[in-house]
């Protein structure tokens, strides 16, 4: 007659075989440096963190645009498609934290709007280089994925700028 392992004895052993799992760095976003970590754990609103994933997306662009107009090192096809899952990840987080603080209820306005704001601004960078644009075969799925991501965080937000009512107008008496 065998006898079965419990569970959670399994559990423990596969945690302890791969401690890369279980440290700190592992929760931290790849894409973001440590410094960048901070911010967004320091930041008080919901609408701050927004604006903050937002500012990380548009640095992570800049790069990319740089990098094609400018291409440096023997790792450039790899820092190309970096940059572009670094930036997709950056507004795809913009974009729960937006949920999550319309879930709460959290006066997240701004937030919605610089969403909605700054997504019309990346759409037609990242158009432009899926459009024409040289080794485009070397990134195209990830530039198609930032172009997907952008549009439905640009969606979110227009949907939530109806959703959310704004704030209340105060009257003189």
């Amino acid at each position: 007659m065998k006898r079965k392992l419990p569970v959670f004895l399994i559990c423990a052993c596969l945690f302890l075989a791969f401690p890369s799992m279980n440290t700190k760095a592992a929760q931290e976003k790849d894409y973001l440096s440590a410094l960048e970590a901070d911010k967004i754990r320091d930041a008080e609103t919901s609408a701050e963190r927004i604006k903050l994933f937002l500012t990380f997306a548009e640095d992570r662009l800049k790069k990319f645009q740089y990098e094609i107009e400018h291409p440096s090192s023997n790792h450039h096809v790899e820092m190309l498609n970096a940059l572009l899952n670094a930036y997709v990840g950056c507004v795809d987080d913009a974009a729960d934290v937006m949920q999550l603080g319309i879930e709460k209820q959290e006066n997240i306005r701004k937030g919605i709007d610089l969403m909605a704001a700054r997504t019309k601004d990346f759409l037609p960078i990242l158009e432009k280089f899926s459009a024409a644009s040289p080794e485009l075969d070397t990134y195209k799925d990830n530039l198609d994925d930032a172009i997907e991501g952008t549009r439905d965080a640009m969606n979110d937000a227009e949907k939530a700028k109806k959703k959310v009512a704004p704030p209340p107008i105060r009257r003189k008496h």
